[in-house]
C-alpha cells in the first residue's frame, strides 16, 4: 500500500527486499545491525501487529519506521496505545524531509487507533537528531525516567550502559 507519493518520495509498506537493502546500507555506514530486526518487523506486519513503512527516495529505500498497533513494552504497555518503533533514515538521505514525512504518516496511522502515540528514544549521541526531531514534533517525556533493557531504572542504579538499550519514553497527543 502507498501512503504518500510525490515525484521523488514514496512512503509504502515495507517489502522483503527492503530488509536486505537496509541491512547492507546500515552496515556500510558503521551501524551494528543485522537483517533479523527487519524480518521480525515484516513478520509482525504480516500478522497484523504493526504497519512497517519504507520511504523510497528517487526509487531507492531511504528510511523506515514501524507503527505497532499496541505497544511492545515500556511505561505505556498494556494501555492499548500505538507505539512508533525503530525509526531510521540512511545517512546519505538525511536533510531531505524524509524523516519528517515518515513520522507524519506514522502519526496519521497511529491516530486511527488512539489519540496518543508513544515511542522510546535512545539516549546516546547517535540518537541526537531523533531526540531533537521528537521534541520539535511535540513529544514529551512520560515522567517514568530512563529504561534499560525493557525495565525502568532505579535512581543511582549501577550496571547501566549508554548503549541502544538505554531509552527515554515520550508520548504525543494526536488530536486536540
Amino acid at each position: 500500500m502507498i501512503y504518500y507519493q510525490t515525484n521523488s518520495l514514496v512512503i509504502r509498506n515495507m517489502k522483503q527486499l527492503d530488509a536486505q537493502i537496509f541491512t547492507d546500507e546500515e552496515i556500510a555506514q558503521g551501524w551494528h545491525t543485522d537483517i533479523s530486526k527487519y524480518l521480525m518487523r515484516l513478520k509482525d506486519q504480516a500478522e497484523g501487529k504493526s504497519i512497517s513503512l519504507t520511504a523510497e527516495y528517487e526509487g531507492y529505500p531511504a528510511g523506515y519506521v514501524n507503527v505497532y498497533l499496541i505497544g511492545l513494552g515500556g511505561p505505556f504497555c498494556g494501555m492499548k496505545l500505538p507505539e512508533i518503533v525503530d525509526f531510521g533514515v540512511l545517512e546519505k538521505y538525511r536533510r531531505k524531509g524524509i524523516g519528517s514525512k515518515l513520522m507524519d504518516v506514522a502519526e496519521q496511522i497511529a491516530g486511527q487507533y488512539a489519540d496518543t502515540v508513544w515511542l522510546g528514544v535512545g539516549l546516546h549521541s547517535g540518537y541526537g537528531s531523533a531526540q531533537r526531531m521528537y521534541v520539535k514534533r511535540g513529544y514529551i517525556p512520560d515522567g517514568s525516567g530512563i529504561w534499560y533493557q525493557d525495565r525502568q531504572c532505579r535512581p543511582y542504579e549501577a550496571g547501566i550502559a549508554n548503549d541502544d538499550e538505554l531509552v527515554l519514553y515520550l508520548s504525543k497527543e494526536l488530536h486536540n
